[in-house]
């Protein structure tokens, strides 16, 4: 029980601001771990999973998934090796987000402004890195 409650504290409330230093990277819409505790999903794209597949009924960008994941590593900060997990390690300036709540299992689906790319849900579409999720998109403009 207590494992489930702490993992219901790290999603952020939909709406709510906060930040997010980037510690590590799995793909390319995350989950970005953020040294304050959430696991952030990056709202409104869709990336490859890192074998290369895409989930049914997702959007499928061409883009190859470990070029997508090193790009939004990139993208937060720079490259510092590899966690026990797999994940890319980063270290990057704080980033500030507002949570469109939670994407499923212990991470918060989050619109995020680095001070390093701009948008980077946008970043990643520009790119050609992920796709552009239209029924999670929304009324979202890049800047």
């Amino acid at each position: 029980m207590t494992l489930l409650v702490s993992m219901a504290l790290l999603i952020v409330p939909a709406g709510e601001e906060f930040a997010c230093t980037p510690e590590a990277v799995w793909d390319g819409d995350g989950p970005v771990w953020c040294a304050e505790g959430p696991r952030i999903r990056l709202a409104g794209i869709a990336a490859r999973e890192l074998d290369g597949s895409c989930s049914t009924g997702h959007p499928c960008p061409d883009a190859d998934p470990i070029a997508a994941r090193d790009a939004l590593a990139g993208l937060l900060g720079r490259t510092l090796g590899w966690g026990r997990h797999g994940h890319v390690l980063v270290e990057g300036p704080t980033m500030r987000c507002v949570s469109t709540g939670s994407a499923g299992r212990d991470r918060t689906g989050a619109w995020c402004v680095s001070p390093r790319a701009g948008d980077v849900s946008c970043a990643m579409v520009r790119g050609g890195w992920a796709s552009r999720w239209d029924r999670y998109w929304k009324e979202h403009r890049c800047r």
